[in-house]
């Protein structure tokens, strides 16, 4: 039978109070006191402790403390990733950001999902849908991706959108839900239908 850490990494409903979760949160709880604490560090020092906990790291890749995340073991950085102050990933399942992809502050990334059913809630079950967010793209502050979500290459993400679908290949999306913005031939938005 496959433990709930097994059932988490694949989508399934599991229990998230399971004893070996709420060790490996932990961890990484005792990892983001240290990191959140390392303002004076070198950029070299930091990528290290980076490394200490997250699936991979791109060369060049800075998070900005305070960082938080659930276990930080699905997270993956492409090369010169930038997450600017108070980024939240709550990786349950893999989140995957591209080369070069820059994130504003106070921006949530969200694979955790909730039963529909209301008796399953009430178990206290849950599940995670995989993030993959592609290369170049820029998310403006404070916005949210939600649970199973792919942003193409390229794309823009509005300050405070709240992302529920999938956004093409160079596309401006913003709003709540988020939308995609037409753009004018000089790039600019614009707000006619």
């Amino acid at each position: 039978m496959p433990s709930e850490k097994q059932k988490m990494l694949a989508g399934e409903f599991y229990a998230p109070g399971d004893p070996e979760l709420r060790a490996d949160a932990a961890r990484a709880a005792e990892w983001m006191a240290r990191y959140n604490a390392t303002l004076a560090w070198t950029v070299a020092a930091r990528h290290a402790l980076l490394s200490e906990l997250l699936a991979s790291v791109g060369e060049g890749a800075v998070v900005r403390p305070p960082f938080h995340c659930d276990y930080g073991f699905n997270i993956s950085l492409g090369r010169g990733v930038f997450l600017n102050f108070g980024c939240v990933i709550l990786d349950v399942t893999p989140v995957t950001i591209g080369d070069l992809t820059q994130v504003g502050p106070g921006v949530q990334i969200l694979t955790p999902d909730h039963p529909r059913d209301a008796a399953q809630r009430r178990q206290g079950l849950e599940f995670g849908r995989p993030i993959a967010i592609g290369a170049n793209v820029w998310i403006g502050g404070g916005a949210l991706i939600m649970p199973g979500v792919t942003v193409g290459d390229d794309a823009i993400i509005g300050a405070g959108a709240v992302v529920t679908r999938d956004v093409l290949p160079g596309a401006t999306v913003a709003g709540n839900p988020a939308r995609p913005i037409r753009q004018r031939r000089d790039g600019r938005a614009r707000t006619d239908p």
